[in-house]
Formats: structure tokens, C-alpha cells, sequence
């Protein structure tokens, strides 16, 4: 059995517990108990605070876990990471009041800067030979400059709003973050093997993402012409239509560049468009 801690709640909650259900791993939400077995998949679920799941991961409470990357540097526990997971991305960066002008990280010399993350932001003045007063906040850091509490703020920056709103502006970013795997350093030859069933059935997922698979109709004249602008993942399908000239074409489209691409098969005579979602890719 596979013990995995995740956060309790929050976006990186609910983003993991999507990925986990994604995966088809089934687990009792309907009642929230601090350990949850999967019906289906060898694999428990343990639910804590983030900043205490690097510490459970490194000492073996969990083999597994799912937190930022901010919280797993600022903690400098010693675990593996395993795969990073592509959301919950945001950065951690230096703000300070808006009216305020700013001419670089001297700025920051000897001025006081509340933070949730000391370590990190120690580290980065250090670097770059910044000596400033780092006053440790647990809660709403965005507030202390508003209240005299200090003079500008180190913390997490997702959209920006949060700082629009206390009159603050982000001026330096230190680090960028996203949610990671990590593994404790020591597992049973047991558990790697679930471990690599569990990144199978991830990596299944994430590798659908921002995918669409793409079936149409293709006049065969233009063929060569129309698998030109297809970036699928290999050759694209194509099978022969009953009308004379005519055939389908199936391949896989990324999402990003999805509509520029189907102008063009449209412009090349392309016609039945039908678009699908994909729920899993297998490598």
C-alpha cells in the first residue's frame, strides 16, 4: 500500500484530487477523515497541512506527496522529486507599494520585508548581497506594509490581484513554482512498482491535456497539401471515403494552436470537421 500525503484543502487539493480521480483512482470523499483508502488501486490518501508534507515525506510518514515547490524548497527536507505536475503554478515575488519608486534589489537594503518564506528569500538577498530585516508573518503577508508592519513583501503571486488590492506591485520574481511529486528516499521495491503503475496512469492523463482528436473529410487532390499543416503526434490516419476523391483524415491537435490549424485544413477544402475530446493518451 502506497501512502500519499496531500494538502487538506485549497486549489492544490482539489487540483490533485482531480488528477488522482482522472487516473481512476477511486476514493471515499463523501466522508473527509485524515486517511482515505482507494476502492480500486493500491494507494492511501493522507490529508495535511501543506508546509508539514515535505517533513512526512522525508521521514516516512508518506512515501509520496503532492506540494508546491515553494513549500518543498523553503522546507529543504530531504525527498526525492519525482515528477512535477504542471499546475498550481504561480511565483514567489518581492512586492512593494505602488507609489514608491524602485531601482533594483538595493532598494531592499536595510528596509523591512514580511514573508511566509524567510529561507528562500534569506538565501536570494544573500545572493546577491542585500542586507535587509525579514520579519516572518503566518497569514495575510499583503497587509503588512498598509499597516506599518514593513516596508515591502515577499509571498506568492498567482494573478496579481491580491497585491492590486492592498496598493502593492510586484518588483522581483525569485523563484517560479508548480505542484511536484515527491518521494521518500527509501521505498520498498513494493511501492516503486505501484509507484510506476501510479505515473503510468498520470502520465496518461497529463499527456492528454489541451488535447483534440480531429476526424474530416479530406479531397484526396489536396491531401498531400492538407497532411502538410498536420503537427500530430505521428502520421495521421487516413482511410478512404466511398465518394470517389474524397478521404478522412484522423490525427490529434493541440489545443494551443487548434484554430489557426483548422482554418487552414478548411482553406485546403476539408469539410465534416468533427472535433473530440481526449480523455487519456497512452505513451
Amino acid at each position: 500500500m502506497l501512502r500519499i500525503a496531500v494538502q487538506a484543502k485549497g486549489r492544490l487539493y482539489e487540483e490533485t484530487m482531480a488528477l488522482l480521480a482522472e487516473s481512476d483512482i477511486k476514493l471515499n470523499s463523501s466522508k473527509r477523515t485524515l486517511l482515505v483508502q482507494s476502492s480500486n488501486f493500491p494507494i492511501e490518501v493522507l490529508f495535511l497541512r501543506d508546509d508539514d508534507i515535505p517533513q512526512s515525506v522525508a521521514t516516512g510518514v508518506a512515501d509520496l506527496g503532492v506540494v508546491g515547490e515553494n513549500e518543498f524548497v523553503e522546507k529543504g527536507e530531504d525527498a526525492d522529486i519525482i515528477k512535477r505536475l504542471g499546475f498550481s503554478k504561480c511565483r514567489l515575488s518581492l512586492a512593494i507599494p505602488k507609489d514608491i519608486d524602485y531601482n533594483g534589489l538595493s532598494w531592499f537594503h536595510g528596509k523591512k520585508i514580511a514573508t511566509s518564506y524567510p529561507v528562500i528569500l534569506n538565501n536570494h538577498m544573500k545572493a546577491h548581497g542585500v542586507k535587509a530585516e525579514v520579519h516572518v508573518i503566518t497569514g495575510s503577508v499583503e497587509v503588512a506594509p498598509g499597516i506599518g508592519l514593513a516596508d515591502a513583501i515577499f509571498d506568492i503571486v498567482s494573478s496579481g490581484s491580491t497585491l492590486v488590492s492592498n496598493r502593492l506591485r510586484e518588483v522581483e520574481v525569485v523563484m517560479k513554482s508548480e505542484a511536484l511529486l515527491i518521494g521518500n528516499k527509501n521505498l520498498s521495491p513494493e511501492k516503486k512498482e505501484v509507484l510506476e503503475q501510479l505515473l503510468f496512469r498520470m502520465d496518461a492523463v497529463k499527456t492528454a491535456e489541451d488535447k483534440k482528436y480531429v476526424l474530416m473529410n479530406a479531397p484526396k487532390q489536396n491531401l498531400e497539401a492538407i497532411l502538410d499543416v498536420l503537427p500530430g503526434m505521428k502520421s495521421p490516419t487516413v482511410m478512404p471515403l466511398a465518394q470517389e476523391g474524397w478521404c478522412s483524415v484522423h490525427t490529434v491537435l493541440d489545443e494551443a494552436c487548434f484554430w489557426e490549424i483548422i482554418g487552414k485544413l478548411k482553406a485546403l477544402g476539408a469539410e465534416g470537421i468533427l472535433v473530440l475530446p481526449i480523455e487519456k493518451m497512452i505513451p
